[in-house]
């Protein structure tokens, strides 16, 4: 078996965003081409793909559906929500204190929030990759794109759980690849030459 059996090549949101918030459906187009880029992805017990997942909110829960390249199901798993609940609203926190940041940017103030930010995106990470044990085994990266995802579509159903930027133009922010520093400062040096 190659590692390429044991990857998503598609992944869908229930849904599609409301397009009220270009941050959510910026954060939601990077997490996915991230994640198609590289992931490891093993339903337990199955022989391999590669594999479809869909992502859907019902009540307090997560649903995942999962089937092969060819539409043959593999598994659907509910997953609650409900030990998310704090991570989710720390994310939304240090997200909402880096948009703020970048209004006034001070490149120690950023990073530091960054740091912070990449600390609960692994805190989550983690958290997810317990929970899918069961039923599916993910690598770090893979969760944490997963997670992004979750968040997305937590924050589209109770749109008061996202930050609005206050610079629309950057494109990472709170994605968890560690890229929102370099921009951020690039985007305040823009604006101090302008």
């Amino acid at each position: 078996m190659t590692a390429a059996m044991f990857r998503l090549y598609d992944v869908s949101l229930d849904g599609s965003l409301s397009g009220r918030n270009s941050h959510l459906k910026r954060e939601q187009t990077i997490a996915v081409d991230d994640l198609l880029e590289y992931n490891t992805f093993v339903p337990v017990g199955h022989e391999g793909g590669p594999y479809r997942l869909s992502l859907a909110l019902a009540d307090e829960r997560l649903a995942l559906h999962i089937s092969t390249e060819n539409g043959a199901h593999v598994v659907r798993h509910s997953l609650s929500l409900t030990s998310f609940r704090r991570l989710f609203k720390d994310y939304f926190l240090i997200c909402e204190s880096y948009d703020n940041a970048l209004i006034h940017p001070i490149p120690q103030r950023l990073e530091a929030i960054d740091t912070g930010r990449r600390a609960i995106h692994d805190d989550a990470s983690e958290l997810l990759r317990a929970r899918l044990a069961p039923k599916i085994a993910v690598d770090k990266n893979t969760a944490r794109r997963l997670f992004t995802l979750i968040y997305v579509l937590f924050a589209e159903r109770d749109p008061a759980a996202v930050p609005e930027v206050p610079q629309p133009s950057l494109r990472k922010l709170c994605t968890g690849a560690g890229v929102g520093i370099a921009i951020g400062i690039e985007a305040s040096r823009a604006e101090q030459r302008r």
